[in-house]
């Protein structure tokens, strides 16, 4: 197995791409896997890495259907719904708290929580 090519940071030769540039460009890695990669060094917990696609092989965007829109929408939807009570919170639901703010603070004293 052949080890992946490491670049400096800002330093990627052209024809390479991280997610995020090839979701800019309309495109996405496609079923490929990693080309290369890029380091930036860090002093306290090692370099951080990203990984890169060749953009050659990226593929389009594949585009939002009807079905893919109302299965998003139906997705948020549920996550605005407390478990307890059962009613639309108005606002996503953290999954810290795992309720809505009411319930998971029934007596009124939100501690440690801003007003």
């Amino acid at each position: 197995m052949a080890a992946l090519p490491v670049f400096r940071w800002r330093l990627a030769p052209d024809g390479y791409a991280t997610r995020r540039q090839l979701r800019a460009r309309g495109l996405r890695p496609g079923g490929q896997s990693v080309a290369a990669q890029l380091e930036r060094p860090r002093r306290r917990r090692g370099p951080l890495v990203a990984y890169l696609y060749r953009v050659d092989l990226a593929l389009p965007v594949r585009p939002m259907t009807e079905a893919r829109w109302a299965a998003l929408a139906k997705a948020n939807a549920a996550r605005r719904v407390c478990p307890v009570c059962g009613r639309d919170a108005g606002y996503v639901i953290p999954v810290s708290l795992g309720a809505c703010v009411p319930c998971a603070f029934p007596e009124g004293s939100c501690d440690g929580i801003a007003a």
